[in-house]
């Protein structure tokens, strides 16, 4: 039986869903994580997150689930209004609803860039911060802006996508929206491993790229450099439009990028926001996660 002042959050991502149970204090006291399995479709990836979730649930009574995921979410439904393909058949999917009917429970689904923001805010790098500019550095690139403690979704719950904004640097190479030159293009794990393979002719992975660079291989270093000072420069321009307390950059590229990307964010920061310090995300692998629960948490206190 579990004892009270705990929710449940789950992070359902292209290649991951993990569920976690988050006490009051942010901290996880129990995880459950699979492959997604992606390829067999929506419902699939819905019977796996509620069968992670389900069992977590013993003794909570009927409260609220967080849910963070891939895709933007319409924040009055739950369902999702589009996503990319690393979860085929994903947009249009009633998130909510459906899992909502298979855990027998209210839930309250967002975005999971957004859901790491909440969890930063709570309990991480960004804790005792009301607001906040988080960008996270993966495949792909995406952000979010915590206003007063809360998301701020916009007019399509898609605030803080920062991938779409012009970079200089990337005009020769492809965004995830199809276009060239936006800062998705440059300063992304694919952002890379494009930037390596038309330097080299070499086809590898941005991981791979970061490794080598790492290794000291120069043209791997180069475009690490490149990548991080484009996103360094773009988060300072940021700052003087989204006037944030604190800028985090999270995600499995931020580590390789943020040593050109803090030099870029501190040339370019404009003089009134000097004090606006560039940190990394502190939650890693459970910042969607808790901050599902902290949807759920705070869906409880003011529903």
């Amino acid at each position: 039986m579990t004892a009270p002042g705990a929710w449940v959050g789950v992070d359902i991502g292209g290649t991951k869903i993990l569920a976690a149970l988050v006490g009051a204090d942010g901290r996880v006291r129990d995880r459950r994580c699979a492959a997604t399995p992606a390829a067999a479709g929506p419902t699939a990836v819905l019977d796996t997150a509620a069968a992670l979730a389900a069992p977590l649930l013993d003794g909570l009574g009927a409260g609220p689930v967080g849910v963070g995921t891939a895709g933007t979410v319409d924040p009055a439904t739950g369902a999702i209004r589009y996503a990319t393909g690393s979860l085929p058949g994903w947009t249009g999917t009633p998130v909510a609803a459906e899992l909502a009917a298979r855990l027998a429970r209210p839930v309250r689904v967002t975005n999971d860039v957004d859901a790491a923001a909440l969890g930063e805010s709570w309990v991480g790098a960004g804790r005792g911060r009301r607001h906040l500019l988080l960008v996270t550095v993966g495949t792909g690139l995406g952000g979010a802006v915590v206003r007063h403690g809360r998301v701020e979704r916009g007019a399509r719950g898609a605030t803080g996508e920062v991938a779409h904004l012009p970079a200089p640097g990337a005009e020769a190479l492809r965004c995830g929206c199809g276009r060239y030159g936006h800062l998705e293009a440059i300063a992304s794990g694919t952002g890379l491993a494009a930037g390596y393979a038309l330097a080299t002719g070499d086809p590898v992975t941005g991981r791979e790229v970061a490794r080598r660079a790492h290794a000291g291989d120069p043209a791997a270093g180069t475009v690490v450099r490149r990548a991080g000072t484009a996103l360094g420069a773009a988060l300072a321009g940021l700052v003087g439009l989204l006037d944030p307390e604190v800028v985090l950059v999270g995600g499995g590229a931020a580590e390789a990028l943020l040593p050109a990307a803090a030099e870029a964010y501190a040339a370019h920061l404009p003089a009134a926001w000097a004090g606006v310090p560039l940190l990394p995300a502190a939650l890693g692998g459970d910042a969607v996660a808790v901050g599902a629960a902290r949807l759920a948490l705070t869906w409880t206190e003011h529903p």
